[in-house]
């Protein structure tokens, strides 16, 4: 048994099943897909660079789009009067239900399962504060705030029927139908945690999603808005309800410095020094949350770690700049189905796990077709790599290269098994000799190229030189099992 000390929970072990499903599907579907807008379509590194002051309102994500939208002379403020008249953001509603009460929740999850994905993590409430599941927990401030229709928990019956465990992520730290105050700053951001009647508004809401649907992951969003008992107590009765179970990072909770940063000079003291920082800085590739006192797992956003990580991490990303449905989005403005592939194994090669976003459309609830064909390839490559992908470890390194016989230089990346190093090429040889650099199977190695079976090898100069075959197909990367693997 747990106890609600962080002594205690620190004792909690990454479950099995998490580090070794590797991949799994967030999806991020609320009122905010019926617009689909965003003000911005670059990364949200550099957004805050070159824009800090009104940076919150600028982001590409379009699940903040309540937010931008009160914030005059944003682009999507703009948007919102052209398209809706200046309407309030509740007029959302209706239609968002009206395209619920059509969502085929088990078209998603046979989407995910061919993807190959082994667990689904669902924002259950997002930063508007609405609910995907019929709440007990009435909202003081907005009637109505929830869906009739179970989506949360229809979903969860739809993806564990195929096998794939279930997640629920809340945004605990955010609520704008309690706190509806315009956010432009990073400093504003930070420092906007409802009070009053929040903290056991959120605390009921959190209890009732674990009672209610026993999710194996509790993604919480930002930050958490009681003290650190509190929380402490509801972790500890987390893992005694769910043995498996597992904890994001995003859990900083309430203190006398989350209290300082509401004084208005402390703010803006604190936006100053982080707009300077920012600016002098080379843009980051995304966000790295603060650790808290207790955590599971860290989700770096948009970002990745340059080496093995001890502490496990999963990166946390959508497919295009945004979460939520962008209408704006062109296929040119996804990731190619390559990218995806190779920073998963980046990823992997590094104590990761990968969850990637889908934003599903308002309009009909489906997954928009330049996604649908991204997790579709990704499922094809990793039918074919899974071995050297699901229940792999880290190895002793994770990078390498490779030199094909026109000298080409390809980058590697390296999994293990028990008995097996598995390499993984981020990109396509052309058959032939293959030289593996720093790297000397035993001599009695067997090496299969995935999808081929055993290929010729030989040691030469210190290398490992494979011959490998035609490849067939236009697969993201290729992948090599050495049996014994090196030392």
């Amino acid at each position: 048994m747990f106890e609600p000390t962080l002594a205690s929970l620190r004792t909690h072990a990454i479950p099995q099943w998490y580090d070794d499903a590797k991949f799994g599907i967030f999806i991020h579907w609320g009122m905010w897909a019926i617009p689909g807008f965003a003000g911005s379509s670059g990364s949200i590194g550099e957004i805050f660079r070159d824009n800090y002051d009104t940076a919150v309102a600028l982001t590409p994500y379009t699940e903040w789009y309540e937010n931008a939208i009160k914030v005059p002379g944003t682009p999507s403020a703009q948007f919102h009067q052209e398209t809706y008249g200046g309407a309030p953001y509740s007029d959302f509603r209706e239609p968002f239900l009206e395209t619920v009460a059509q969502w085929d929740p088990e078209a998603w999850a046979d989407q995910f399962a061919r993807a190959g994905a082994r667990y689904v993590v669902l924002v259950t409430k997002h930063h508007d504060g609405f609910c995907l599941w019929p709440s007990d927990v009435r909202n003081p401030k907005r009637d109505n705030w929830t869906t009739a229709r179970d989506v949360v928990g229809e979903l969860g019956e739809a993806v564990r029927a195929r096998g794939m465990r279930y997640g629920l992520y809340y945004s605990g730290g955010i609520d704008w139908s309690f706190n509806p105050k315009p956010l432009r700053t990073m400093g504003d951001f930070i420092s906007s945690t409802p009070r009053g009647r929040y903290p056991a508004y959120a605390m009921a809401q959190m209890r009732e999603l674990i009672e209610r649907y026993q999710p194996s992951i509790l993604w919480n969003d930002i930050s958490w808005p009681t003290a650190l008992g509190p929380q402490m107590q509801l972790f500890a009765d987390y893992y005694n309800e769910i043995e498996d179970g597992v904890v994001n990072d995003r859990w900083m909770p309430q203190s006398w410095k989350t209290a300082l940063m509401r004084l208005p000079p402390v703010r803006k003291s604190f936006d100053r020094k982080l707009k300077q920082r920012l600016r002098s800085a080379a843009p980051r590739k995304g966000l790295t949350p603060p650790k808290p006192p207790h955590f599971d797992f860290q989700t770096p956003e948009y970002a990745t770690f340059d080496e093995i990580s001890q502490t496990k991490w999963e990166a946390t990303r959508g497919m295009s700049h945004s979460f939520g449905f962008n209408r704006n989005d062109t296929d040119a403005d996804y990731l190619s189905s390559n990218e995806i592939v190779h920073g998963f194994i980046d990823g992997v090669s590094k104590n990761g796990n990968l969850l990637l976003n889908v934003g599903p459309r308002g309009d009909d609830g489906t997954i928009p077709s330049e996604q649908a064909a991204r997790l579709d390839a990704f499922g094809s490559w990793i039918g074919q790599a899974g071995e050297g992908i699901y229940g792999t470890r880290p190895w002793a390194r994770a990078e390498g290269t490779a030199t094909t016989r026109d000298g080409r230089t390809l980058p590697l990346r390296f999994t293990a098994s028990a008995d097996s190093l598995f390499v993984h090429g981020l990109d396509a040889p052309a058959a032939g000799d293959l030289t593996l650099e720093d790297l000397t199977p035993p001599p009695d190695a067997v090496i299969e190229v995935a999808g081929h079976g055993p290929v010729a090898w030989q040691h030469r100069d210190g290398m490992t030189v494979v011959t490998m075959p035609e490849q067939s197909g236009a697969l993201p990367a290729w992948m090599l099992r050495i049996t014994p693997r090196p030392a």
